[in-house]
C-alpha cells in the first residue's frame, strides 16, 4: 500500500514538473510576423525621408526648366511645360564658366588641405598623451559652436594685413581654418577607434611614427578622412559671405558670387530663371560627390561611437 501511495506520489510530481507552454493564439504570426511588421515600417520611414529630400530637388529642376513669368506666376496648366532656354542662357555666360573653375580650385584645395591637417592632428589627440591634452581638444570643441559670422570683421582685417584679401589662397586659408575644427574632431575619434596593438606591432617591426601612420593606419582612417574632405568641399563650394566678403575682383568670384550677380537684371530686378538655372548647375557636383561617398561618409561619422 505504501509503494502504490509513493509511486502515485512520483506520478503528481512529474505531472507537475512538466513544462507548460503558451496557448497558440489564433491568427499570430510569432517572430516571423513582427520581423515583417519592423520591415514594413523600416521601408515606409525610409520612403517618407526619401520624399522629404527629393521633392525639393525635383521641383527645383522643374522650376529651372521654365520661364520667369511662369515661376513667378501661380501654378497652373503651365507648370509641367519644360524647356532649356534658362540652362543655355547660364552656360553661355563666360562668369559662371569663370565662377565654376574658381569654386572648383578653392573647394578641392580646401577638402585636400583639411583632411590632410585633421588627419595629422587627429592622430596626435588620439594617440599621443601630453601635457593638457584635454584642454586643448576643449577648445578645438568649443570653436565649433561659433559661427563665422561672427568673427568676420576681426578675420578680414587680420586677412588684409597679411595681404590675403582678393586672393584664391586667403579663401582657401580662410575656409580650411573654418572647416578644421570639425575634421579635427570626426578624425580624433576615428584614430581613437583603431586598436593600440597594431601600432605597437608596427613599433616592434621598427616603424617609425610617420610609417604607421601612412602604411598601418592611413587605410584604416579612410571613413573618417573622405568624411572631413566631403564636409570642407561642400561647404566651400556652397558658400557665399566669405567669398563675397574677401574677395573684390569679379574675375576671383566663386560660383555662388557669380549667379547672384548673373540673376540681377536691369532696375533690380531678378530673372529668377537663370538664378534656378544655376542653382541646379551648382547643386550636381554636391549630388554626385555626396552619393558617390555616402558609405565613407555615414562610416566616418559613425567611427568612434562605439568602442570594441
Amino acid at each position: 500500500m505504501v509503494a502504490v501511495t509513493e509511486a502515485g506520489v512520483s506520478r503528481g510530481a512529474a505531472v507537475r514538473r512538466r513544462p507548460s507552454f503558451p496557448a497558440a493564439v489564433p491568427g499570430g504570426g510569432g517572430p516571423e510576423r513582427d520581423s515583417r511588421a519592423k520591415r514594413t515600417l523600416y521601408v515606409l520611414g525610409g520612403t517618407l525621408a526619401a520624399l522629404v529630400f527629393l521633392v525639393p530637388l525635383v521641383i527645383a529642376f522643374v522650376r529651372a526648366g521654365q520661364p520667369g513669368d511662369v515661376i513667378v506666376a501661380a501654378p497652373d496648366s503651365r507648370f509641367f511645360e519644360l524647356s532649356w532656354v534658362n540652362f543655355q542662357a547660364v552656360v553661355n555666360q563666360p562668369e559662371v564658366w569663370r565662377g565654376i573653375l574658381n569654386s572648383v580650385i578653392v573647394s578641392v584645395s580646401t577638402a585636400v588641405l583639411t583632411a590632410v591637417l585633421a588627419t595629422l592632428a587627429g592622430y596626435g589627440f588620439a594617440k599621443f598623451p601630453f601635457k593638457g591634452r584635454a584642454v586643448l581638444f576643449g577648445l578645438v570643441l568649443v570653436t565649433l559652436m561659433v559661427p563665422f559670422q561672427a568673427i568676420l570683421t576681426p578675420l578680414y582685417l587680420q586677412m588684409n594685413v597679411m595681404g590675403l584679401t582678393d586672393s584664391l589662397f586667403g579663401l582657401v586659408l580662410f575656409y580650411t581654418t573654418v572647416n578644421l575644427p570639425f575634421g579635427i574632431f570626426v578624425m580624433r575619434n576615428t584614430f581613437a577607434a583603431v586598436p593600440g596593438e597594431l601600432e605597437d606591432s608596427a613599433h616592434v617591426d621598427g616603424a617609425g611614427t610617420l610609417r604607421i601612420l601612412v602604411s598601418v593606419l592611413r587605410p584604416l582612417v579612410v571613413p573618417g578622412t573622405a568624411t572631413a574632405a566631403l564636409y570642407a568641399f561642400l561647404a566651400s563650394w556652397t558658400e557665399f559671405l566669405g567669398a563675397l566678403t574677401f574677395l573684390t575682383d569679379q574675375n576671383l568670384y566663386t560660383l555662388p558670387v557669380s549667379l547672384v550677380n548673373l540673376q540681377q537684371g536691369a532696375y533690380g530686378q531678378v530673372n529668377f530663371g537663370l538664378l534656378a538655372a544655376g542653382s541646379v548647375i551648382a547643386m550636381i557636383p554636391c549630388v554626385i560627390l555626396y552619393v558617390a561617398l555616402q558609405r565613407y561618409y555615414v562610416a566616418g561619422l559613425a567611427s568612434g561611437s562605439v568602442k570594441g
